[in-house]
């Protein structure tokens, strides 16, 4: 059974930093793609970031310069380090996973149960 469970979310100002993290269990991480989405409250989920098996990276352009992902295979761990945050930024961030692919597909196969980052201004 595949697992996938986000950590360090939390309530930031404005130009602050979170680190988030993606434990996965069940897969094959090293042959995985992973990623991340978000939404925000009374919007649809949308991209954020993702992170091939050959760790080729892509960035929604919203995030593009402020947002690095990266990855632990040691430790079967994706990361998403969120820097200069804005209120923007505001919505429960889930961690995905498409175990054999060479991308994360637009709708992953796995998912993780979300993480809550709220940005005041």
């Amino acid at each position: 059974q595949v697992q996938l469970v986000e950590s360090g979310g939390g309530s930031v100002q404005t130009g602050g930093s979170l680190r988030l993290s993606c434990a996965a269990s069940g897969l094959t991480f090293s042959r995985a793609a992973v990623g991340w989405f978000r939404q925000a409250s009374g919007r649809e989920r949308e991209f954020v970031s993702s992170l091939t098996m050959s760790t080729t990276a892509r960035y929604a352009q919203f995030v593009r310069g402020r947002f690095t992902i990266s990855r632990d295979n040691g430790k079967n761990t994706v990361y998403l380090q969120m820097n200069s945050l804005i209120p923007e930024d505001t919505a429960v961030y889930y961690c995905a996973a498409d175990e054999g692919r060479g991308d994360l597909a637009s709708t992953p196969t796995y998912w993780g149960q979300g993480t809550q980052v709220t940005v005041s201004s």
